[in-house]
């Protein structure tokens, strides 16, 4: 992988590139990215323009490995401490990813790291054992007698068994999904030495032949008590091979080798999420989603209906009505609100947050803590307030969740004492 030429650029970015640069198949795979709006790819007047769109990672490509790297100001072991909270996963420890937080890997590097750690784990405190189906050839019966199997190909002899049995084995989907991970990260890692650590720990792991199988299995997964110290593993996995399972942060494009791509807006909004879930639960209050009979529907256009949902929508003790919070992946730090978000937040607030209306921005402010106060009003008097809350991404999450809790607390509508959460 090292001897590819590596072209760096951050969100919203472009990079121009030489005709040569791209081959057919890449192509073919950046215009499967642009369907999703995670990069486009168009011709210029020297070869090729490629820019980004709200992701951050690596993709290998035949001839080159194009970094987008994050609009913030935030170091990449920061970036997995955010990952983690948002995923509801234990931190990975420091000195595991110290070592490449600086590499030229950048995040994709890191990943690839927090996977290796579980799965080293994993290996050193035994793989996880069940019972598979195995079918064989015997010259003595060992199982179960496939009669199906033994008429049909031995013609009803009996010098051969096809015998069926339920064996104890290692070779299991929780283990296979970490070694097809460990495998399609060889095809990610851009340092030789974290190359090599992840291919002598793929030896210890099974794998499914087509990476495809592993994220089916990823959407199927269960956890119990037998196989929950694998939830973590899992959800590295997940990051490593594209989609599905663990968490729904990541592009579900067609899995190809080599492609890490972390959708930064759903990251933040499921940051905010839990810092709003958090929180509420510290005030003694709750969170529900924005979905079904919560949510607001638009009737009577062309079209089906449509439904507008907040982010999150936040009950608390004598709060009359519900507040809604709705987490924006821009920079407001260094903006003025948009007349759209404007817009959105006083519907949800005239929906949702009763006679004194309220809603909540949270958003990344790598100047930050910030916060003000909309107030939007009008001939007939006051509409409602937005709080606008800058959340800085270098913080503690935890730091950042008690700056969310307290406006929260401060920016409940509370028009009826007593009313219902």
């Amino acid at each position: 992988m090292t001897e590819r030429p590596e072209y760096r650029l951050r969100e919203y970015g472009a990079v121009e590139l030489a005709q040569q640069s791209l081959t057919a198949s890449d192509l073919v795979h950046l215009r499967a990215l642009a369907n999703d709006r995670l990069l486009s790819v168009q011709a210029s007047s020297g070869g090729w323009r490629i820019t980004a769109g709200s992701v951050t990672g690596a993709v290998s490509l035949d001839r080159i490995r194009l970094v987008v790297e994050p609009k913030l100001p935030i170091s990449g072991e920061q970036l997995i401490r955010w990952l983690c909270y948002s995923l509801r996963i234990a931190e990975v420890r420091t000195e595991v990813v110290r070592g490449w937080t600086t590499g030229p890997g950048g995040f994709a590097d890191l990943v690839v790291a927090a996977l290796l750690a579980e799965c080293r784990a994993l290996a050193a405190d035994g793989l996880r054992r069940d019972y598979v189906l195995r079918e064989r050839v015997e010259p003595v019966l060992r199982g179960r007698l496939d009669a199906t199997a033994q008429l049909a190909r031995r013609y009803g002899r009996i010098d051969r068994l096809h015998v069926r049995a339920h064996e104890r084995d290692a070779d299991i989907w929780e283990n296979r999904v970490c070694g097809t991970a460990l495998a399609a990260a060889a095809e990610t890692v851009r340092d030789a030495g974290l190359l090599r650590a992840v291919t002598r720990t793929a030896a210890s792991f099974p794998r499914y032949r087509n990476p495809e199988t592993a994220l089916r299995a990823l959407t199927r997964a269960r956890y119990t008590r037998l196989n929950l110290r694998y939830r973590a593993a899992h959800t590295w996995a997940g990051l490593v091979l594209g989609g599905g399972g663990a968490t729904d942060l990541l592009d579900l494009t067609e899995w190809r080798a080599g492609t890490l791509l972390l959708d930064t807006p759903a990251l933040w909004e499921s940051a905010v999420r839990r810092m709003c879930e958090e929180s509420a639960r510290r005030l003694g209050g709750t969170t529900l989603a924005a979905s079904g009979a919560r949510s607001l529907t638009v009737r009577g256009d062309l079209g089906r209906p449509r439904f507008l949902r907040p982010d999150v929508l936040v009950g608390l003790p004598n709060m009359d009505g519900l507040l809604p919070v709705d987490a924006k992946y821009k920079d407001y730090g260094a903006e003025a609100v948009s007349r759209d978000d404007v817009y959105q937040l006083l519907t949800y607030s005239a929906a949702y947050s009763g006679v004194r209306g309220g809603a909540v921005i949270v958003y990344p402010d790598g100047a930050g803590p910030a916060r003000r106060t909309l107030a939007v009003g009008g001939p007939a008097g006051r509409l409602g307030n937005i709080t606008v809350v800058g959340v800085n991404p270098a913080a503690d999450p935890e730091d950042a969740e008690r700056q969310v809790g307290a406006v929260l607390n401060e920016s409940a509508p509370t028009g009826r004492p007593g009313g219902a959460a």
